[in-house]
């Protein structure tokens, strides 16, 4: 059976991976922010083993904001208000903007993610740039989630001519979401260009090869995505997503058993998900295989792009 995919419809869902933004899926380590030195405390009544003793730990109130925010992003985004309502110095001010900015985009607030990244970045002193590199690619991030693709693109830029950042799998993160960003501005020789960086930067990142075997699929480039869908299951083979992906590109190149495969595999190992949802609706208009068996179990297809007859190369929108 020849069938083609009508790939990007007006809905857009088939390509979802591209707008799955959010919280970074690399969480930020707690020493990439700059924080600037604290005066020792001065020795009490001049006794020299008083002097060397160690001082109490101090409390760490963004690693108490992060650890609340696990279980009650609201509480913790709270607690960052009230933080900042407190403080006046500027360093405290980057940490508690830095909870409220996440806090935030866990709840979907991007545009409230954004402003707090933003103002965090700005109190940071230029000679401290190379620490303010994370949190200028969250403002990226959740300026590309709250559907401003020029602001995301100006910070991730701004991120990336930083000198001493030498955290390769970071930039190459940078490089996805510039990518995303490329993508929706209609700059897509760009974007494929972003992805070859983020290849070069942080090779074992899955999510980089899911994108650019995408976007090599919208390109009508069958090879190379079939080459990226498939380093993109070797580096994470029960990603759901890159199931969905690799049936689109099989179905592409006439592989119809393939495809098949690829969906019934993600229905099976992420049933309920978002992505088990698009496969069962692919599943249904190709209907079962030659054995006449279809573990798919297809639900309506209400929404998915639809597989009209064609041929491989059509690429309908």
């Amino acid at each position: 059976m020849l069938l083609a995919l009508a790939l990007f419809a007006a809905s857009g869902s088939f390509d979802a991976h591209w707008q799955q933004i959010g919280p970074s899926p690399r969480p930020l380590q707690l020493n990439d922010l700059p924080i600037p030195g604290r005066r020792k405390p001065a020795p009490q009544g001049g006794d020299e083993a008083d002097a060397s003793a160690p001082a109490p730990a101090k409390r760490d109130r963004l690693s108490d904001c992060l650890s609340v925010g696990r279980d009650n992003p609201a509480l913790a985004e709270s607690l960052a208000e009230h933080w900042l309502a407190e403080v006046k110095v500027g360093s405290e001010r980057v940490r508690a903007n830095q909870c409220l900015g996440l806090m935030r985009s866990q709840q979907g607030n991007y545009d409230g993610a954004y402003a707090a990244f933003t103002e965090a970045v700005g109190l940071i002193p230029p000679a401290q740039a190379a620490g303010a590199v994370p949190l200028m690619a969250m403002a990226g991030n959740a300026a590309l989630a709250a559907g401003k693709p020029q602001d995301a693109l100006t910070w991730l830029d701004r991120a990336l001519i930083v000198h001493d950042f030498a955290d390769n799998a970071a930039l190459g993160a940078v490089q996805t979401d510039r990518a995303r960003a490329l993508v929706a501005l209609g700059r897509n020789a760009d974007a494929a260009k972003a992805l070859g960086e983020a290849h070069r930067l942080a090779p074992e990142d899955p999510e980089g090869w899911l994108l650019s075997a995408t976007l090599a699929r919208r390109d009508k480039d069958l090879a190379t995505a079939q080459h990226d869908i498939e380093e993109a299951a070797r580096l994470d083979p029960r990603n759901a997503a890159v199931g969905v992906e690799a049936g689109v590109i099989a179905m592409l190149g006439n592989r119809e058993d393939a495809a098949r495969q690829s969906w019934q595999s993600v229905v099976a190992t992420a049933p309920g998900s978002d992505e088990a949802r698009t496969a069962q609706g692919y599943l249904a208009q190709i209907g079962a295989g030659p054995s006449g068996v279809d573990r798919g179990q297809p639900a309506p297809t209400s929404g998915a792009a639809s597989l009209p007859r064609g041929t491989s190369g059509d690429t309908t929108r």
